[in-house]
């Protein structure tokens, strides 16, 4: 073996990882927002918790990136302590899937079904396919597919690679008097740990430790234990990943950290102490791709069904190595953790649910300050003043966030998600200054004892009771995702500016015959702007969500078309709404 083969080992190696990464973030890309879907649907029940796990893991192809996922779920209070150990048991039987793809390398015969499934014959083939996809492709899903294939093509190219780079080992007498050492489990423990931590993904040391296989030099009795230590070296990932977390978090790591040294102990024991009685014979048989995926997966399945009645106990050990201090207050949980930007699909998910959160806030700040105009209250003036700064500290983090998220790679829908959300974060914000701004008016009708004339405050009723009304339209709209409902807003909105035009001629009218002050004309005119500028932010999200939704983003021609005299179904919503809510003119 010369410097070229070392040369061309790195560079199988350098293929191997980067052909991984690139399958298991194109798959991340394509199942979008499914992934967060799919977590939601967790409940306390260990086996569908399971079944979740492997699932979620097969779809991204790495176990390290699902304990990640799952440590930022639990700091930022989406999921609880005790749903991830089924996940966590699930990933690493849905991890063994990659193992069994690439004991493909190790095929042989001469049979033609079997020749075409051979690495070097499909892998070609399966990188054409994906590249004319695409480069060719009009729609995201079919170019993530065609990354996916490339992807893979360059995995199993790489595992071509690191297996002829390593074919002259099998001749050499210092490689077999290397290969001696591992018969000691202890040491092909630490070595499977140490290598696994170093590079940090199983499936990778494992797709290694397969291409090593090809030489014809490791025995079962040398696999066996590096595969076990592998388990234990990928909960470095998590351990890394629990760094800056709340403690909840941290027992996470625990929870993967404790089932992978248990089950690897258990499993250690009870096969090495078994072979001393039974002495099996396979031990010193060499193994080859094929048999490094059975163990693979024989190992992660025997630990799953082993510890899988034992979910609690791992839940109370987690809660025995990270104590809650004395006096510790109620955990406190990150915005959306960071962590889970490495999973676009899934930080944006949890970023719509804050934004969901964020609509909410805004509609019940302005209802509490509406709420002020008729009876002020020092506490709720308060709570809409907090209220307000919390709307601000949403709109700084989910813009940082959103801003981050964008500039990776995204699937269309995601895409869109992150567009919307832009675009209405700014209108929710401005809701909740115009509740601090009527909240101010308020304070002058209080603290001046303004009294509006009987109409002026029949009239005011009409317009509020619009305000509010379209505010829980457009909260449910954008809620619920509802197209239908969100088309509604618009017509509402045209009603409400009519409305605040007629009050205002009134009053003027009211002025002109002395019913009315100027002074109260002014505290009035505030009142009217605000109400109508709450009702364009509200028409401004529904927009965007239906333009979002549409994939057009010309808001102009959107309203122009909307408004036109030839759209019966925007005149009907309108109708509707203007005989819901209208004034009667004053005559001059």
């Amino acid at each position: 073996m010369d410097i070229f083969s070392v040369i061309t080992l790195c560079g199988g190696l350098a293929f191997f990882l980067f052909g991984m990464s690139t399958m298991s973030s194109s798959l991340e890309k394509l199942a979008g927002g499914r992934l967060e879907q799919l977590l939601k649907r967790m409940t306390d029940n260990r086996f569908k918790s399971l079944l979740l796990g492997a699932g979620i893991t097969i779809a991204i192809q790495s176990s390290s990136a699902m304990t990640v996922m799952l440590v930022g779920l639990v700091n930022s209070g989406i999921m609880e302590l005790g749903q991830t150990v089924g996940v966590i048991m699930g990933s690493n039987v849905g991890t063994t899937l990659t193992a069994w793809i690439l004991s493909l390398s190790g095929i042989e015969g001469d049979n033609v079904w079997l020749r075409l499934l051979k690495p070097e014959v499909f892998s070609p083939v399966a990188a054409l396919i994906g590249i004319i996809m695409t480069m060719s492709a009009k729609k995201s899903r079919t170019k993530g597919a065609g990354s996916i294939l490339v992807g893979f093509a360059v995995l199993m190219s790489g595992m071509e690679m690191m297996k002829n780079a390593m074919a002259p080992l099998a001749e050499m007498p210092e490689f077999a008097s290397i290969l001696t050492a591992f018969t000691n489990p202890f040491l092909g423990v630490v070595v499977g740990a140490v290598f696994t931590g170093v590079i940090q993904s199983s499936a990778a040391s494992v797709g290694i430790l397969q291409a090593l296989s090809l030489t014809g030099g490791i025995t079962y009795g040398m696999a066996l234990p590096i595969i076990m230590g592998q388990n234990i070296g990928t909960c470095v990932t998590a351990l890394l990943s629990s760094i800056g977390v709340n403690r909840n978090a941290r027992r996470v790591s625990v929870i993967h950290i404790s089932f992978n040294l248990i089950g690897t102990a258990v499993c250690l024991a009870a096969f090495y102490g078994t072979d001393l009685i039974f002495h099996y014979a396979f031990m010193d048989a060499f193994i080859d791709p094929w048999g490094i995926a059975m163990v693979h997966s024989i190992f992660n399945i025997a630990t799953t069904v082993l510890l899988l009645p034992f979910t609690k106990q791992l839940e109370r050990l987690a809660y025995l190595v990270v104590r809650k201090e004395p006096g510790e207050k109620k955990e406190k949980f990150a915005f959306v953790d960071e962590r889970l930007l490495a999973t676009p699909s899934v930080a944006i998910a949890e970023c719509a649910n804050k934004t969901v959160d964020m609509a909410h806030l805004a509609e019940a700040t302005i209802l509490q300050a509406l709420s002020l105009l008729g009876k002020y209250d020092e506490k709720v003036a308060q709570e809409v003043i907090e209220n307000e700064d919390r709307l601000d500290s949403y709109e700084d983090q989910l813009g940082t966030l959103l801003v981050h998220l964008s500039a990776k790679a995204l699937s269309d829908e995601d895409s869109r998600n992150i567009s919307k959300q832009l675009h209405t974060i700014g209108d929710f914000e401005r809701i909740g200054d115009h509740a601090v701004n009527l909240l101010k008016t308020a304070q002058e009708i209080h603290d001046k004892s303004i009294k509006f004339s009987a109409p002026a405050s029949e009239e005011l009723q009409v317009l509020l009771s619009a305000l509010k009304e379209i505010l829980s339209l457009t909260t449910r709209a954008y809620a619920q995702g509802d197209l239908v409902m969100a088309a509604k807003v618009e017509p509402l909105e045209q009603v409400i500016d009519g409305l605040v035009s007629d009050i205002k001629s009134n009053h003027i009218a009211r002025l002109q015959k002395g019913h009315c002050t100027i002074e109260i004309g002014f505290v009035l005119a505030d009142l009217l702007t605000n109400c109508e500028r709450v009702s364009d932010h509200c028409s401004n999200i529904a927009v965007a969500q239906i333009e979002t939704a549409l994939n057009a983003y010309q808001a102009h021609e959107y309203l122009n078309a909307l408004k036109s005299g030839n759209n019966a179904a925007f005149r009907s919503v309108f109708d509707s709404y203007l005989a819901q809510f209208s004034v009667k003119k004053e005559a001059v």
